[in-house]
């Protein structure tokens, strides 16, 4: 009597929990969408909050970064909930999405610089944590 493995598959209806680098990048992209919520919501309330700039390239209003920060780290956190249930289009719109928060993050840069490049980094580490898992893992 021989013993076969196989890999654990899921069906199309069943819940299943994201495992090694996927839910590093899961909860990564949760965390950093919940941050840039907060930090559109401190713009958009309150300009003070940040250094405005003079002669910058890419100006905006601060309360349009805001509402920019806003609604990427919304998505953001939508996108991280659907990779902690294995969405393959999660993976895909969570390389998306963590590409435009570094972007986003990159131009709004002299307003408030530490945390910008704190945030480019985090946003690195879930775009390289979503594209290392290899094909034969449970996603």
């Amino acid at each position: 009597m021989a013993t076969t493995t196989t890999k654990h598959e899921h069906s199309p209806g069943t819940l299943a929990a994201a495992g090694g680098l996927t839910a590093f990048a899961c909860v990564m992209l949760i965390m950093c969408g919940i941050l840039d919520v907060f930090r559109g919501i401190m713009a958009i309330a309150n300009d003070e909050v940040f250094v405005n700039t003079r002669n910058y390239v890419f100006k905006f209003d601060l309360t349009t970064w805001g509402w920019i920060h806003l609604a990427l780290g919304a998505v953001a956190v939508a996108v991280g909930i659907g990779l902690a249930m294995t969405a393959t289009w999660a993976r895909v719109m969570g390389v998306l999405i963590a590409g435009l928060l570094i972007i986003a993050n990159f131009l709004s840069m002299p307003y408030y610089p530490f945390w910008s490049l704190t945030l480019i980094a985090m946003n690195a580490f879930i775009i390289w944590g979503l594209c290392v898992v290899e094909k034969d893992s449970d996603y």
